[in-house]
């Protein structure tokens, strides 16, 4: 009994802990340490899917302690699949020989890592499953029921945790981003400089591996490049990108390609040179037509939210405000240089 209570004590400071934080990557740390503390094992690992989705749903290690960094980045990799079946057996799996068992991979870097037993419980979030926590023993076990409600508790209160954090993240990563834009809208009449830095912005803040916008040119119907981020001059200069490729992109409507490697597009060997995993075109809209496109490139798979790619578009359409607007103040300036001229020539007859 005094061993349950010193636990429970142990477990809501814990929680009282995870709670309280709100940087991501501190409370993912302190979920997999906390978890070895409190359970007395050997190593903790955290598995989360990167994107819900995310068309294959893989898990991907974002937290561990007690373990080589050999052996974490053989973990699992099917994370919906695995979380569904641990689900369907009554919410965890737990193996006595990690090294033996059919349900694990890996055996033989189980058993060079020291690893004997596991646990493994699902981390939920608003009643969805973004992953899973792992913990591994140096001796075989057989997990009691409150060892496994215990791992399930810390399992259930991360991933509350994970999901706040990641939504502050959201807020002010989007927050950041918008703030930005309309900065660098008022920063400079070079429409050049301007899409430069939206570019930037949009790469930075999303993580990806580059960013370019392309305008339509009407006569020979291919997309010219006006701004870019992040991607090699050697790729860039790859040669002409057609329009037509695009009818989707041009008819207003976003392409999301999630891994280029499987699908038949052009300058395919190119973009899999370049690192590119994963493309998204978005239309530039100026009063109902298509002007050109903006390009998101990825040098990992994932899978987008609707609300990035709703931002996203958002940021487009600001492009295709400027563009208007750098149109229109050209215009005024050849307007108002006509106007000179024609003044002092009238001047002239006096």
């Amino acid at each position: 009994m005094a061993k349950n209570e010193k636990n429970f004590r142990i477990f809501c400071q814990i929680i009282k802990s995870i709670q309280t934080s709100s940087d991501r990557v501190e409370i993912l740390d302190l979920i997999v340490k906390s978890a070895v503390e409190v359970m007395k094992a050997k190593a903790c690992s955290l598995f989360l899917i990167r994107s819900r989705q995310d068309s294959e749903g893989l898990f991907y290690p974002v937290a561990q302690i007690g373990l080589s960094e050999n052996y974490i980045h053989a973990g699992p990799a099917k994370g919906r699949e695995v979380t569904r079946d641990i689900l369907k057996q009554g919410g965890y799996m737990a193996a006595r020989d990690a090294t033996t068992d059919p349900r694990l991979e890996n055996h033989e870097a189980k058993k060079k890592e020291g690893i004997a037993s596991i646990l493994v419980v699902p981390v939920i979030a608003d009643k969805d499953p973004i992953g899973i926590l792992v913990l591994y023993t140096a001796e075989p076990r057989d997990f009691t029921s409150e060892e496994v409600e215990l791992l399930r508790g810390l399992a259930d209160q991360g991933g509350i945790a994970i999901l706040r954090a990641h939504n502050e993240y959201r807020r002010k990563r989007d927050l950041k981003l918008l703030s930005s834009v309309a900065e660098n809208l008022g920063s400079s009449l070079d429409i050049k400089v301007i899409l430069h830095l939206m570019t930037a912005d949009l790469a930075l803040a999303f993580n990806l591996l580059g960013v370019t916008i392309r305008l339509v040119d009407d006569r020979s119907r291919e997309l010219r490049l006006v701004a870019s981020y992040g991607l090699s001059e050697n790729y860039l200069n790859k040669g002409p990108v057609s329009a037509e490729r695009i009818k989707t992109v041009l008819k207003n409507k976003a392409e999301v390609i999630d891994d280029v490697a499987t699908y038949d597009i052009d300058y395919r060997e190119e973009r899999k040179a370049e690192g590119i995993v994963t493309m998204v075109h978005l239309p530039i809209p100026v009063k109902g037509k298509v002007i050109g496109i903006m390009g998101l490139y990825s040098d990992k798979r994932r899978g987008l939210l609707d609300e990035d790619i709703s931002l996203m578009s958002s940021i487009a359409r600001q492009c295709g405000l400027a563009i208007q607007n750098a149109s229109l103040y050209l215009q005024l300036e050849q307007d108002k240089k006509n106007l000179e001229e024609e003044i002092w020539g009238h001047k002239a007859w006096f």
